[in-house]
């Protein structure tokens, strides 16, 4: 949800002492939240009309390699400043965090202001804007699976991952009795979201041990995307303030469940009704809503890569644990990579779950919002429903095998060069390709144990 707290509001609280510190983040293209702590006095002072930060922070990788091969980025263009400029509106206190403020932040051209095209953020708010002139407000919520550990990252980083132990021994799924156990993280992260704002509904054990899912309520698509990275950097903060460590992995251990970003989504008018409901269509599905996912269905290939960044990601598409393997729609059924929710009422909405909980969600939201727009701007019809065992089911849409096949598929989507331009699509094409190709240089433990004596 919007931030809780205005400028006056902060000048307030930093003249009583409640807050000294105002964390400035824009967003990379991992999804994280990367910028500058300021003492509160500066920023309420001036510091919150803009501040510097590398051009880098678009063209590097997880270990914030400088990547080669950017245009936008790189030692050719001497890698120089964005502008990082706080969304005032996103302005809330961090309760987790002593005397903190965060604020989000777009990045801008250091020349000529304009919000730096490829910025995950700007990508998302071009499709918003898009959605608006067609005279719909589109509606997401996602849900956010991970994994939460006894280990602390101090002591993962000293003795390697390989003895993750997870807080439970048993699958928790909705178990009460096994989540009383973690509720010195989970009740901390339910109170200090909702203190910063964000309506959180509920916590729960999710499909395996150890595994958690913390869902918020719904909201306009930027505003989702903003709520998202701001629970999981909370989700990562407040297990390490408790020694324990967490992972949003897709697939962390291969034989356990992965974890998954699904995201909800609807449109509504410009004046508040649900775009998505006909009660006198079937399932309560309007036209709007079925040529939204056609298109869906129609480029469920083509956006894959912003729905499965990493080669890690499509792991978790496996038979039997609840991701998807098939880029279908079936009401209610949850093997299928899309599913009617809501059916009937006036709630009616499409879950996409191909997501993992490794998504940038800007880049997720925005690749489905447009795939979906260009449904309703083609009028494309939607196919049939398909009805039981998606897993089982032969010769129909498969979700790409691997981020290689996903990165081909993204290159070449008319489409999303269309929605997107071609200079963001090469970017985060290049970036699957890193990827792909650091992935496959190294050697990994599989390989050794495989290998070593039997070769």
């Amino acid at each position: 949800m919007p931030g809780t707290m205005t400028l006056e509001g902060l000048r307030s609280a930093v003249e009583a002492g409640n807050i000294d510190t105002v964390l400035v983040a824009g967003i990379d293209m991992q999804g994280r939240l990367v910028g500058k702590r300021f003492h509160a006095a500066h920023f309420a002072g001036g510091g919150w009309e803009e501040t510097h930060c590398c051009s880098y922070l678009l063209a590097v990788d997880m270990e914030m390699t400088t990547v080669q091969g950017y245009k936008t980025s790189s030692w050719e263009t001497g890698y120089g400043d964005y502008i990082l400029k706080p969304d005032l509106a996103t302005l809330r206190p961090v309760p987790w965090l002593e005397g903190t403020a965060l604020v989000l932040a777009d990045m801008l051209d250091h020349h000529t202001h304009e919000e730096v095209a490829v910025s995950p953020r700007a990508i998302l708010k071009r499709q918003v804007a898009r959605a608006r002139a067609m005279g719909f407000q589109p509606m997401m919520a996602t849900e956010l699976e991970f994994y939460l550990f006894e280990n602390s990252y101090e002591s993962l980083r000293d003795h390697g991952p390989r003895d993750l132990k997870p807080v439970s021994a048993y699958n928790e799924d909705y178990h009460l009795f096994q989540t009383t156990k973690e509720e010195d993280v989970m009740r901390a992260l339910r109170n200090g979201l909702y203190g910063a704002g964000i309506p959180v509904e509920n916590t729960k054990g999710e499909a395996d041990a150890g595994q958690e899912e913390i869902n918020y309520r719904y909201s306009d698509a930027l505003d989702c995307a903003d709520t998202h990275v701001i629970v999981k950097q909370a989700v990562k903060e407040i297990a390490w303030a408790r020694g324990r460590s967490v992972t949003f992995m897709a697939k962390y251990d291969h034989r356990r469940a992965g974890s998954s970003s699904h995201v909800h989504q609807s449109l509504w008018s410009l004046d508040g009704q649900p775009a998505f409901f006909d009660k006198a269509a079937p399932h309560g599905m309007s036209a709007v809503m079925r040529h939204y996912m056609a298109g869906q269905l129609a480029h469920a290939r083509d956006i894959t890569a912003f729905l499965a960044p990493y080669v890690n990601s499509y792991k978790r598409f496996c038979v039997g644990m609840f991701a998807p393997t098939k880029a279908v729609w079936s009401a209610d059924n949850r093997t299928a990579g899309f599913r009617v929710c809501g059916a009937g009422s006036k709630a009616v909405r499409v879950e996409c779950r191909i997501p993992g909980a490794d998504i940038n969600p800007y880049l997720a939201c925005a690749a489905l919002l447009a795939a979906g727009l260009d449904g309703i701007e083609r009028k494309l019809e939607l196919e049939p429903e398909m009805s039981g065992d998606m897993y089982a089911a032969s010769d129909i849409r498969e979700i790409p095998g691997t981020l290689r096949e996903a990165a081909g598929l993204l290159h070449a989507s008319a489409m999303l060069r269309s929605a997107f331009g071609d200079d963001v699509v090469d970017h985060y094409h290049h970036a699957a390709q890193w990827e792909i190709s650091e992935t496959d240089r190294v050697v990994t433990d599989f390989e050794l144990q495989r290998l070593l004596e039997r070769a």
